[in-house]
């Protein structure tokens, strides 16, 4: 790899995860200080969770970059599926709002807005980057299914969190009852309207608005052919 693209890639990855994170933790103590409150800290904690995947998918790029062995590339590919859904999530956080005097509603909205939004950009900043990687390595259809098909358990993953509140180390924990869970689901849909309709609204919408954002951003030099 090139290192004025090695440089740019790391400008960019902490811009990400620095930028986008800090304009969100300002309106939070904005907040906080206004109204001597904090009870929207949660979103702080869900967005660190909604990082990992950029941080994962970051290690996962060095690591092929370095051909490191494919237990250690294996590893760093399943932490960031496993922890992509928590980026997307955030937007259902909005369940919560609710005018909290003094602050104004629409302050609260701007809030949980930008939260939500900084952790949908993280999510498809990682999966640009395992996208590059598979496209470069097995080609451009392998590298679009592998996106894709990631942002479609994405959104099996927020229904499973909001609705049913597993959380990304219950797959490690409880692998069994969690399969369970989605495979009675998946054999019998009709009669669990809900976590189909939650994991295809969400799913399809993520898939649409990553193909939007690869439609008019520019792919930078030195990545992958998708």
């Amino acid at each position: 790899m090139p290192l004025r693209v090695a440089k740019w890639m790391l400008h960019r990855r902490a811009l990400l995860l620095v930028g986008t994170p800090g304009w969100c933790a300002m309106l939070l103590i904005a907040r906080w200080l206004r109204s001597g409150h904090l009870e929207y800290l949660f979103l702080a904690r869900n967005l660190v969770l909604g990082a990992i995947p950029l941080v994962a998918s970051g290690l996962l790029v060095r690591a092929d970059r370095d051909r490191e062995a494919m237990p250690v590339r294996a590893v760093w590919f399943a932490l960031w599926l496993l922890f992509l859904p928590n980026a997307p999530y955030i937007v259902t956080d909005f369940i919560h709002l609710t005018e909290l005097p003094p602050i104004p509603l629409w302050f609260d909205i701007t809030v949980i807005y930008s939260f939500a939004a900084a952790g949908v950009i993280l999510g498809y900043a990682s999966v640009a980057d395992v996208h590059a990687l598979v496209a470069r390595r097995r080609g451009r259809f392998a590298g679009w299914a592998v996106a894709l098909g990631a942002l479609m358990l994405a959104g099996l993953g927020v229904y499973l969190g909001r609705f049913v509140r597993w959380n990304s180390w219950d797959a490690l924990i409880h692998p069994y009852r969690l399969f369970s869970h989605v495979a009675s689901r998946s054999l019998d849909p009709g009669d669990h309207p809900r976590s189909i309709g939650v994991t295809l609204v969400y799913g399809v919408g993520l898939m649409i608005g990553y193909v939007v954002i690869r439609s008019i951003v520019p792919r930078s030099e030195g990545r992958g052919r998708g």
